[in-house]
């Protein structure tokens, strides 16, 4: 069923006249009676009895009438809602993160937030690896890796350029030096985190080449509890500088440099290529290339 012969309806009833009805339409007398007669044969029933000098509903008529009014609010409900999307005054955004990488995204966040009060933002905690699925499949509109996904149905765009710290506690024998060689670290006890990683895979094979032990005798399941168990000098770990940051320049952990292990990390936002965005997560992709730039 179409909504305008509904409206027609609506509007002979309130009006209670098939010309005043079609003066505020812009419509003949002879189209509102048409768009009438077939609204009843398709709703197999009389609306309107005219039988007499005034126009007047039948029961149906009546049922109809209240159904006709909600139908239309819901439509200008919906035109409103749309509006509200286009504006980005309304709708949602969803973006798939890990534990880590969802800290390179607090800062466009705040901005967006300040920008779109009204969009709700959800930052879904993912594993990495299998954010590049999940956005293929639908279930994520945004992404946020650290890797290049090289996947031609995605598109991603490098947002932050960090790097892997060396981390020990201040009471380490590291502490007061400023490098440190990979062959020095044979004896120590890396707390590692147990999700696997491309930067994990990385720093085993360069202990591998070295032919240095790396003793991961402790894993830990959040970047935080590794932090910590590194500041208690219960062991040493590589974790993304900006993790840590705050804690180094309180002094809380130092980072010792290891010219074999310096490696970039580049956080990139990656979204679907041939799929549309939604107009918050378009809102949000201009945001950080607006910021790049």
């Amino acid at each position: 069923m179409e909504l305008y012969p509904l409206k027609v309806f609506l509007t002979v009833a309130t009006e209670k006249s098939f010309s005043r009805a079609g003066e505020k339409l812009l419509r003949t007398q002879p189209a509102i009676s048409l768009a009438i007669q077939r609204l009843e044969a398709e709703l197999q029933e009389k609306l309107i009895d005219r039988s007499g000098k005034e126009l007047l509903l039948t029961d149906a008529g009546r049922i109809v009438l209240d159904y006709a009014r909600r139908f239309l609010n819901l439509q200008d409900d919906l035109e409103n809602v749309l509006a509200e999307l286009r504006d980005n005054s309304a709708g949602r955004l969803i973006i798939g993160a890990n534990e880590s990488t969802t800290l390179y995204l607090l800062k466009h966040i705040e901005k967006y937030r300040r920008l779109y009060p009204k969009v709700k933002v959800q930052v879904r905690r993912s594993y990495s690896s299998k954010i590049p699925t999940q956005l293929i499949d639908g279930d994520l509109e945004l992404g946020v890796i650290s890797y290049d996904p090289e996947d031609e149905h995605l598109i991603a765009s490098t947002i932050y350029t960090d790097h892997l710290a060396f981390v020990v506690s201040p009471q380490h024998r590291f502490a007061a030096r400023p490098e440190v060689s990979i062959t020095e670290l044979g004896m120590e006890t890396f707390i590692a985190h147990n999700v696997m990683s491309p930067y994990r895979a990385v720093v085993i094979k360069a202990f591998q080449h070295h032919k240095i032990p790396l003793n991961m005798d402790v894993e830990m399941p959040t970047v935080e509890t590794i932090r910590k168990m590194v500041q208690k000098n219960e062991g040493v770990a590589f974790l993304p500088k900006m993790c840590v940051e705050e804690e180094i320049q309180q002094e809380r952990l130092f980072e010792v440099r290891v010219p074999e292990l310096y490696m970039e990390r580049k956080i990139r936002l990656v979204y679907p290529a041939k799929r549309a965005l939604s107009h918050a997560a378009k809102a949000f992709l201009e945001l950080i290339q607006s910021t790049e730039s």
